[in-house]
């Protein structure tokens, strides 16, 4: 790469992104003492698997990238609806297994794709100008588009994942210059909805977990018993933990699971509220300086594709720290970087060299007009 490019790159993405996933791994290898480090080992495997990826993410120009969205976005409707078919797992038709011990989840490498072909229409979209986004039949087509993949995702179920890309989707839109009239309108329409959602569409198991998070207590044994153990880890741990490999919850197995969902929790336990203070403080990092890359780059595409990536670490960041306090509903959404998954690590990858490619060619700008 050029030297300019070099020079422009927000180097610090990079620095975040390479110190969670140390603190990750370090987790990782306390979790799993006890299962001859079988996931602790893999996970060295994928970050190995993802550094080309990354590299490919931050050389190829994203302008070049996202001129292949339209191809990748079909093919992936094509991996979300044949993912519907394939055996459940912990109650989801949500990955592609391929022999004993390699899984594939479409709707984590979707993530990306589908806010690349969304930037890429939202784009085309306003050609004549950005308010044209502001037109309904327009906005419409948008959202069609939105809408596909998140039903695909809904149908598995995997409501977690869902809410990753509409939190992605409102913060594209947002950033677009739409007008406040929609914004208003959705948070009418989002209130009304919430308790028929609740009362008709959630699946019984959802609801479970929605009570289970105003109390956990009505089934300490049960649904309730993930949430319980995991503010206990927390708590234990206070100010400066229990101590690496020493932490109660995560070694006798009461946290579960503990390498994905609640790896904040192994954390909290055997390093503390400092540890899990800087981890936060790393997060808020990656999401700023995600939303600044939005900010100052060349072009809408840029900004668009920036600040998408943004919302899916701003949700991922919110809603496991949220649960793995009892904040928050359990949804099952990992800590970027941090929980074990290979597709989750690929992904995360891509999105950094993503960003590291845009603030490369950005230049100083305002998104809204």
């Amino acid at each position: 790469m050029k030297k300019k490019l070099l020079k422009n790159m927000e180097w610090s993405i990079l620095v975040v992104c390479i110190l969670l996933t140390t603190i990750g791994l370090f987790a990782l290898f306390s979790a799993t003492q006890n299962a001859n480090y079988d996931e602790f080992s893999k996970q060295i495997k994928w970050i190995l698997i993802s550094i080309p990826f990354l590299i490919l993410a931050i050389t190829i120009d994203y302008n070049t990238i996202i001129k292949f969205s339209s191809l990748a976005y079909i093919i992936e409707l094509g991996l979300l609806i044949g993912v519907l078919f394939t055996k459940p797992i912990s109650g989801a038709s949500s990955w592609y297994k391929f022999g004993k011990s390699f899984s594939f989840q479409p709707s984590e490498l979707g993530k990306i794709i589908v806010i690349l072909f969304l930037a890429f229409i939202l784009n085309k979209l306003q050609l004549r100008g950005r308010k044209e986004i502001n037109k309904f039949w327009k906005l419409l087509i948008f959202l069609f588009f939105a809408i596909i993949p998140i039903g695909l995702i809904v149908l598995q179920p995997d409501l977690g994942t869902a809410t990753a890309f509409i939190t992605s989707i409102v913060f594209m839109l947002f950033v677009s210059g739409i007008d406040k009239k929609y914004i208003i309108f959705s948070l009418i329409i989002v209130c009304i909805s919430i308790p028929i959602v609740y009362k008709y569409v959630l699946p019984e198991h959802a609801i479970r977990r929605i009570q289970v998070f105003f109390n956990p207590g009505i089934d300490p044994r049960g649904d309730g018993y993930n949430i319980i153990q995991s503010k206990l880890a927390i708590g234990a741990g206070q100010v400066f933990g229990m101590g690496y490999l020493k932490g109660n919850q995560t070694q006798l197995g009461f946290l579960y699971p503990k390498t994905t969902d609640f790896i904040f929790s192994v954390i909290g336990e055997e390093f503390g509220f400092v540890a899990t203070g800087t981890i936060t403080i790393l997060y808020v990092i990656l999401v700023t300086k995600s939303i600044y890359i939005a900010k100052t780059a060349k072009d809408n595409i840029g900004s668009y594709i920036a600040i998408g990536i943004a919302g899916i670490f701003f949700f991922h960041m919110v809603e496991n720290i949220g649960m793995t306090i009892g904040l928050l509903p359990i949804t099952g959404v990992p800590l970027p970087f941090v929980s074990y998954g290979g597709s989750a690590m690929i992904t995360n990858f891509i999105c950094v060299g993503l960003l590291l490619n845009i603030s490369a060619r950005r230049q100083r700008a305002i998104f809204i007009e």
